[in-house]
C-alpha cells in the first residue's frame, strides 16, 4: 500500500505525519469562524448591502444581523414581535400611551354621556301606557346612540392603530418620538386615514344589511324549515368577516407608512397576508386574548369596588337622583377602564406594526430598505418614516425586487 502509513491493518499502523504540510484544499477542511485566510485564487464572498465586510483575506464565519433598534433585522418571531411591541411602547410613553389614553378618554367621556342620556329618557318610559309613536321614539334613540358609539369607537380605534404606527416603526431603527413629533409626522395623513375608516365602515355596513335583509326573506320564505340555513348563512357570514378583517388588517400601516391611499392600502394589505393569513391571524388572536385578560383582571375588581361603595347608601332615592349619584362613579370606572384598555391598543397597535414589517421582510426584503436608511441615519440623510426615503417599494428607485422568502 503506498502513502505515508505503513502495511498492516489500520489499527496496527502507527500515525506519522505526513512529509510536506498540507495546503488549503487539499483534504484538510478548515474550523468554522477561526479566521484561516482565504485561499489564493479563489474570490472571496461578497457582503451584503449594509452588512459588516470581513477584513481582506480573513473569513470570520457567520455574522449576527443588525439590531439598530427594538427587533433585529431579519424574520421574526413571535416572542419578537410581543417584545419588540413592549420595547417600542416604553421608550415612546407619551406618543404611544399617552395618544391611547388621548383617544380613550374622550370615547369613554362620550359614551357616559349618551348613556346617561338614554337612560334618563328611560326614567318617564312607562311600558304599558306608552304609544306606539313613543316606542318607536325609544327604540330610534336607542339604535341612535348605539350607532354613534359603534362608529365613534370603530373610527377611534382605527385611526388609533394607524397613528401609532408611526413611533413604533420609527423604533425599529431606535428613533424616538415625542408626543407633537408624533402629531407632525401623522398630520398629513390623518385624512386619508380617515377616508379608510369611512369606507370600511360603510362596506361592512352595506354587507351587513344585505345579511339581515337575506336571512329575513329566507325565513319568511321557509319558514321553520329556514332556521338550519339562517344558522348555517350566519356563521358562513362570521367566517367570511374575520377573514377579509385579517387581509385588511395592515392596511393602516401601508397607508401611513408607504404614503398611499385608501384603496391600494387595502391592496398592499391583501399583497402582504397573502400566504401567511393563519400566522397573521394567530397572532393578533393571541395578543387580543393576552390583552383582554389583563384587562379584566385589572379593571373588574375596580369596577366592583367603585359600584359597591356607590350603592350603599342610608336613605331611598328617586330615579333621578340615583342616575346624579352614580355619575361620579360612572366617570371613575369609565377613566379607569379607558387607561388600561388604551394601553392594550397601544401594545396591539405596535404588535400589528411589527407584523407589517415582519411581512414585508419576508416578502420584499424590506430588511435591506432599513439596513440602508440605518447606514443614511448615521450620515444625517434620512427620512422621518422609514421606508418612505427609499423613493419605492423595494428601496431606492430603479432597484429590483429583492428574492421573496416566504420560508425564512
Amino acid at each position: 500500500m503506498s502513502g505515508n502509513f505503513p502495511e498492516g491493518k489500520p489499527e496496527d499502523r502507527p500515525w506519522q505525519p505526513p512529509s510536506e504540510p498540507q495546503q488549503w484544499g487539499e483534504n484538510l477542511q478548515p474550523q468554522w469562524g477561526q479566521g484561516q485566510p482565504w485561499p489564493q485564487g479563489q474570490p472571496a464572498p461578497q457582503a451584503q448591502p449594509g452588512w459588516p465586510t470581513p477584513p481582506p483575506g480573513q473569513f470570520h464565519g457567520y455574522q449576527a444581523p443588525p439590531k439598530p433598534g427594538i427587533i433585529p433585522l431579519r424574520p421574526l418571531g413571535l416572542g419578537e414581535i410581543l417584545d419588540g411591541a413592549f420595547q417600542a411602547c416604553r421608550r415612546n410613553p407619551l406618543s404611544t400611551f399617552g395618544t391611547a389614553i388621548l383617544f380613550q378618554v374622550i370615547v369613554g367621556v362620550v359614551t357616559v354621556l349618551l348613556t346617561v342620556g338614554l337612560t334618563g329618557s328611560l326614567t318617564s318610559f312607562d311600558p304599558v301606557t306608552a304609544s306606539s309613536a313613543e316606542m318607536t321614539g325609544l327604540v330610534a334613540s336607542a339604535l341612535s346612540v348605539g350607532s354613534v358609539l359603534v362608529l365613534l369607537t370603530s373610527v377611534g380605534v382605527l385611526i388609533l392603530q394607524g397613528v401609532l404606527i408611526i413611533p413604533i416603526a420609527r423604533a425599529v431603527l431606535n428613533e424616538r418620538t415625542g408626543f407633537a413629533g408624533l402629531w407632525k409626522l401623522a398630520g398629513p395623513r390623518i385624512l386619508p386615514l380617515l377616508g379608510l375608516g369611512g369606507m370600511l365602515f360603510l362596506l361592512w355596513t352595506v354587507s351587513l344589511a344585505v345579511l339581515i335583509l337575506i336571512l329575513v326573506g329566507l325565513s319568511l320564505a321557509l319558514q321553520d324549515a329556514a332556521i338550519a340555513i339562517v344558522v348555517i348563512g350566519v356563521l358562513a357570514a362570521v367566517a367570511a368577516a374575520v377573514w377579509l378583517n385579517i387581509k385588511w388588517v395592515m392596511a393602516p400601516a401601508a397607508l401611513m407608512l408607504e404614503g398611499v391611499g385608501p384603496i391600494a392600502a387595502l391592496r398592499r394589505s391583501w399583497t402582504l397576508t397573502t400566504g401567511n393569513w393563519w400566522r397573521t391571524f394567530g397572532i393578533l388572536v393571541l395578543t387580543s386574548i393576552i390583552v383582554s385578560i389583563i384587562t379584566q383582571v385589572v379593571a373588574a375588581p375596580v369596577s366592583f369596588l367603585a359600584f359597591g361603595f356607590g350603592s350603599f347608601t342610608s336613605t331611598p332615592a328617586s330615579t333621578e337622583a340615583a342616575l346624579l349619584e352614580s355619575l361620579p362613579v360612572l366617570l371613575v370606572v369609565q377613566a379607569v377602564t379607558a387607561v388600561f384598555t388604551a394601553i392594550g391598543f397601544a401594545f396591539q397597535a405596535g404588535v400589528t406594526a411589527l407584523l407589517y414589517v415582519d411581512l414585508r421582510i419576508r416578502r420584499e426584503g424590506f430588511d435591506i430598505v432599513l439596513l440602508r436608511e440605518n447606514e443614511a441615519r448615521a450620515h444625517g440623510a434620512y427620512s422621518p418614516i422609514p421606508g418612505q426615503s427609499a423613493g419605492g417599494q423595494f428601496g431606492h428607485p430603479g432597484d429590483a425586487p429583492p428574492q421573496n422568502r416566504p420560508g425564512d
